[in-house]
């Protein structure tokens, strides 16, 4: 078996991900489900360690030895994919994530109209927050090919590691790759601001440096765009208040009110069809919005959220309960990824 094999298998069966584990076949996630490569066989450590290193170039191999774990991308006719390798049990393992070639368009994606707006936007901050695995980076993907196609600004991406590249448009687009183009999030997200940018994507808002850079950034009259582990509108102003000092706190708030523009907070989920139904909760940056996220009152946010419909917002319950009325996804299944059951109960009472 070789890897071309195994990237042509993962894409004929329209997988996210290809897991690569000693003792284990390969094992691809279709729809959200595990399952084993049919025919073929269990991997042993020299199959391991041959697959997932053959993937990599001397420089990489040399980090991947040190540290026992390294991101990266790399290309195929297939597509992007994403790479995760580490050491586990002391042996190699991988999970490669398809990234397709070609970015979907917001319509395609079915997500809520609201993005949109959001890029339309000229400054302020975009959240995209979810799960690992719940098409955040898709979903931006798809917001900035969207500026792309519409709009003459430049882009400048800083990511960890790249994942869509973006075809020539009406933007210019910089794409900035940890390791390969930068070696630290600090040093490249103080860059950005001399790099002539309007338009910033922070791959990912994982600490103190990379959030206080994305205000700072947003603050100073850019539009910017970062993704967060985080499963709600409420924990992400949380996640990101939490990380600063306690004496920064009040300051954060108050950056954080002024340049919020909006949360969209996303889920996969398995629709009737076989497939996954993109559903989000979504948050605007209301005047109540900002007043709340200044008091520290993150709390009420759901609240916010949940009487705000005219204002664009809608709640994960409100959300998931549309798509059971359609039909597009089963009431036992959409309650299972309810943050809010006893909420989505109610709304679905008479469905």
């Amino acid at each position: 078996m070789d890897i071309q094999q195994l990237f042509s298998e993962t894409a004929r069966l329209q997988a996210s991900d290809l897991h690569l584990m000693v003792g284990y076949p390969p094992i691809v996630r279709v729809a959200g489900k595990l399952g084993a490569l049919p025919n073929f066989p269990i991997l042993s450590a020299q199959e391991a360690e041959s697959l997932v290193v053959g993937t990599l170039n001397p420089e990489q191999k040399e980090i991947f030895l040190a540290n026992k774990e390294l991101d990266f991308s790399l290309s195929s006719h297939l597509g992007r994919f994403r790479v995760n390798a580490y050491v586990q049990k002391g042996t190699i393992a991988a999970v490669f994530r398809l990234i397709p070639s070609k970015i979907k368009t917001l319509e395609e994606l079915g997500v809520a109209s609201i993005c949109k707006d959001f890029v339309n936007l000229r400054q302020g901050l975009i959240l995209v927050s979810g799960p690992t695995g719940h098409g955040k980076s898709t979903t931006i993907a798809a917001m900035l090919q969207t500026i792309n196609t519409t709009r003459s600004c430049h882009i400048v991406t800083v990511e960890d590691p790249i994942e869509y590249v973006y075809p020539q448009g009406m933007s210019l687009i910089s794409q900035r790759e940890m390791n390969a183009d930068t070696h630290s999030w600090k040093v490249a997200l103080r860059s950005v601001l001399r790099e002539d940018p309007d338009v910033v994507l922070i791959g990912e808002m994982r600490d103190l440096e990379t959030m206080s850079s994305a205000l700072t950034i947003a603050e100073t009259g850019h539009l910017v765009f970062a993704t967060l582990h985080t499963n709600s509108a409420a924990q992400s102003m949380d996640r990101i208040v939490d990380v600063f000092p306690e004496n920064q706190q009040v300051q954060v708030r108050y950056q954080l009110s002024a340049v919020l523009e909006g949360i969209i907070s996303q889920r996969l989920v398995p629709n009737t069809s076989g497939g996954r139904t993109a559903v989000s909760e979504i948050l605007t940056a209301t005047s109540a919005v900002r007043a709340t996220i200044r008091d520290g009152k993150m709390h009420l946010l759901n609240n916010v959220i949940q009487t705000s419909f005219e204002q664009g917002m809608i709640s994960l319950e409100m959300a998931l309960a549309a798509e059971v009325k359609r039909g597009t996804i089963a009431s036992d299944i959409a309650l299972s990824y309810a943050l809010h059951p006893e909420e989505l109960n109610r709304l679905l009472v008479g469905v």
